[in-house]
């Protein structure tokens, strides 16, 4: 696994299915007698997120460029 400039790696597809990891959600690194693990947040320390359980709610019944112009100020 390398590290990119930034300091960031790829977790596999397999580790994050292990341990139940899913976009959004937050790790942290803990260290233990030498050894570096990295561990998923709980629950408890997540902040709730108000916005997760309105995604993909919307039923806006107008067209891209109706809503680019609302945006705009285009009359």
């Amino acid at each position: 696994m390398r590290v990119t400039i930034k300091g960031q790696v790829t977790i596999p597809q397999e580790i994050r299915e292990k341990i139940g990891i899913t976009p959004a959600d937050e790790i942290d690194f803990l260290e233990e007698k030498g050894r570096i693990y990295l561990v998923k947040r709980t629950s408890k320390t997540n902040k709730p997120n108000k916005f997760r359980k309105l995604r993909g709610i919307a039923n806006v019944k107008m067209t891209t460029d109706e809503i680019m112009a609302l945006t705009r100020g285009d009359k």
